[in-house]
């Protein structure tokens, strides 16, 4: 008898805000072109905050200095279900001449009400989650969590 272990795919993402609004991208899915924060899957070998670093960079050219971490998000899609482990952060201006990742058209800024409006170009229903518990916890002058609260323990340490 054959048993198939669940694992759900891990992804980290970044929640930037300036001035009340967000920093997304608009890329291609296989749904068409959604709107997303900057996303992706974790590397081997990589930490939860590297992969947000890498992937803010690799899909807005913007450098993330992360803050805090919002929270862990697992929303089941289909067969599979995504882990995603967001993290709150700032960025300067983007790096000139940094190309994007391939399928992202653009990356943007958008407040949480024409976010919340548009709930039709979401990737998956965590994108908006993740902007409320953050508007929510600003609101309610809660902390957020302190990123050494996200453990990553070296398979090589020195």
């Amino acid at each position: 008898m054959t048993t198939s272990r669940w694992k759900p795919a891990v992804t980290v993402a970044s929640v930037v805000e300036r001035d009340g609004k967000f920093l997304l991208v608009e890329e291609e899915t296989s749904d068409g072109v959604r709107w997303n924060q900057p996303a992706g899957h974790l590397e081997p070998d990589e930490s939860i905050i590297a992969g947000a670093v890498r992937e803010t960079l690799e899909e807005t050219a913007h450098e993330l200095t992360p803050t805090a971490w919002l929270g862990a998000y697992l929303a089941p899609a289909g067969d599979t279900a995504y882990l995603r482990f967001a993290i709150i952060g700032t960025v300067g201006e983007p790096v000139p001449g940094l190309a994007l990742d391939f399928g992202i058209h653009r990356a943007f800024w958008i407040d949480a009400d024409g976010l919340r409006a548009r709930p039709d170009m979401h990737r998956s229903p965590v994108v908006m989650r993740c902007v409320e518990d953050y508007v929510a916890r600003q609101r309610a002058g809660e902390p957020f969590l302190p990123l050494h609260s996200i453990t990553y323990l070296d398979p090589e340490p020195r």
